[in-house]
């Protein structure tokens, strides 16, 4: 893959809330930079989301619009979900963990994606660019449970 980044930021919360909120498509749009809105498009097996579920989301990155779809590839809550690209503009992986961790919890989010052609001429801006959104995403996820109480 042409990229592959991570960002990692200490929440002073437990695991628990930090994950549930940050695995809840209906919040993608409140802490995630760029996404505009999140739909859950197809449910899990057994109903709702987990391994299977697909998020079809619409997002801006550099200036561009950006609609693709994500499907769940491993939901073990509150420890990590792990995401594909089953549509959109190139292949993409993202991976959320949360690890407890002595002042709260340590959230990581790792992207990785691009491929050939011009995601592999632009991969250092997009890499650069990616690891700026992530570690802005991570302190708005904060920012946001923080400011829940």
């Amino acid at each position: 893959m042409a990229i592959d980044v991570t960002a990692e930021r200490v929440i002073p919360l437990p695991p628990e809330p930090v994950a549930a909120y940050a695995m809840d498509w209906r919040h993608d749009a409140d802490w995630t930079q760029g996404i505009r809105t999140a739909e859950l498009t197809a449910e899990a097996a057994g109903g709702g989301f987990g391994i299977g579920a697909e998020v079809t989301r619409t997002a801006y990155f550099l200036g561009r619009r950006i609609d693709y779809v994500l499907r769940v590839a491993a939901y073990d809550p509150p420890r990590l979900l792990d995401m594909v690209s089953v549509a959109g503009p190139m292949p993409m992986h993202v991976t959320y963990i949360f690890e407890p961790h002595p002042r709260g919890t340590l959230a990581r989010i790792r992207v990785r994606g691009g491929g050939g052609g011009f995601y592999r001429l632009a991969a250092p801006l997009l890499a650069r660019q990616v690891r700026a959104n992530l570690a802005k995403d991570l302190r708005d996820l904060e920012a946001g449970l923080m400011a829940q109480g």
